[in-house]
Formats: C-alpha cells, structure tokens, sequence
C-alpha cells in the first residue's frame, strides 16, 4: 500500500531522513517509534506530500506521490493530529463531517450531520455531543473527536501521530482499543507515530524503530521485545546506556 524506497530529506544543512526503506502492506498497522527529533513527523508529512522529500521514492499503491492529483490523493487519508486540532468556532458534528461538508467528498448537509453522528457513535460519544464546541469536551472526549473525524470519510490509510499524548493511562487505553478495533473493522491501512510503548503494544501489526534518519529495526511486534537490536532494546527498556545518546 505504502512504500517508501531510499528517502532522504533535509532542511538546510540539517539531514533528517538518510535512506529511509519501509514497506507497508494493504490493511497492515504499523507503528513507527523513536526518539525525539528523530524525523518520524517529517516522514509522515513526506508520506503526505506536505512535505517534499529531496531524494528516493514514496509511493501509494504503486504511484508516485509527488504525481498524484492531490484532491484525490488526499482524500484516501485520514489523520489523527497530536493535539486533536479540532476547530474551536466549530461544532462537534461540523468538525468531525469537516471533510463531508466541501470539497470532492461533499454531502448535503443533513447527510453529512447523520455521517458525523454515527461516527460519534462509534466512538463512544452520544448525539447530544453533536452540538456542542470543543471546549466543552473533556481531552479523553476530544480525542474521541478528533478519531471520529479521522474516520468520517471512509478513508483507505489513517495516521495517527501520537495519538495519546496527554491523556491519562486509563484513558489512554480507552483510546488504543478504539484505534485498533476501528482500523480492523475498516480494513484501513494504518500508520502510527509514537513514543508510547503501550500504544506500540496495543495497535501494532508491525513495527519500524526510526533513529538518525533511518530505519533501524523492523518486525512483528510479537519479535519486539526478544530482538537483540541495541537501539530498539535502549528504546523500550528506556535506558540512559545504550548506542541512543539523551539530549541533555
């Protein structure tokens, strides 16, 4: 479904991505983990096109992603933010139908209401949630949201990019079982970014362990925690020994 083949990208005299190789198979959840400032946003936006790789190949079943017409390119992709960023002026309902409501995915209004309350549903959310504004929510039930709208239009590939960040354990967990049970019932094709190794645990078919701008191990999560790699045996055990220096 996605590949990607040799990417570098820099920014200046700063190299963030030096050869990444990953490939991820139609209906597969993969987990890409690593460091801070290791490049895992910059390979996601690359993915995206929002931001243009300097060398290699990304490609989406096949294609070129720098080619693709970018209104249907897009709208096979859904996207859970790490803050959420839902639209304040917004309602519930208006933010997850955002998409239904312009653009090639447009809908008639009362339709893309009806979408945008069985989404909620789905999530968990009841339809009096539906009118009410993003500052009335709890950050548990904007995360639920944001999920939601991720979903609303059928997309084909999801991202999310650390789709727990600042929810507590319970909560958390809350969240990765939903993640995992919406993209199995989807079909979708899933590409998670996170530092939070009970969401690696809980979501993941697959896992890539990104440092210094390449891939440095990848496998079934179930090989994970027995792979004798020292940057992915630092990484989950959380060590300050090991090949991965701590920023101080």
């Amino acid at each position: 479904m996605i590949e990607l083949r040799d990417v570098h990208k820099s920014f200046g005299t700063k190299q963030v991505l030096r050869g990444v190789n990953l490939s991820i198979a139609k209906g597969e959840s993969v987990v890409i983990i690593g460091g801070s400032g290791t490049g895992k946003s910059v390979l996601l936006k690359s993915v995206l096109g929002l931001v243009t790789h300097d060398s290699g190949l990304i490609s989406l079943e096949g294609q070129d992603v720098r080619q693709a017409e970018r209104d249907a390119f897009l709208a096979r992709f859904g996207m859970l933010f790490q803050g959420g960023a839902l639209f304040d002026s917004m309602s519930v309902w208006q933010n997850v139908a955002f998409r239904l409501l312009r653009g090639s995915l447009k809908r008639p209004v009362e339709e893309a209401r009806e979408i945008a309350i069985e989404k909620l549903r789905r999530v968990g959310l009841k339809p009096d949630v539906a009118d009410l504004f993003p500052a009335e929510l709890s950050g548990g039930m904007q995360k639920r949201v944001s999920l939601a709208r991720a979903i609303a239009a059928q997309p084909d590939v999801i991202f999310f990019d650390e789709p727990t960040t600042g929810l507590d354990p319970i909560m958390s967990g809350v969240i990765n079982e939903l993640i995992r049970e919406i993209v199995v019932e989807m079909g979708a094709t899933a590409m998670t970014i996170t530092h939070d190794m009970s969401s690696v645990r809980a979501i993941a078919d697959r896992v890539a362990m990104l440092h210094d701008g390449v891939i440095k191990w990848s496998g079934p999560v179930g090989e994970m925690d027995s792979a004798d790699d020292p940057y992915l045996r630092q990484f989950i055990s959380g060590s300050a020994e090991g090949p991965i220096e701590a920023v101080r």
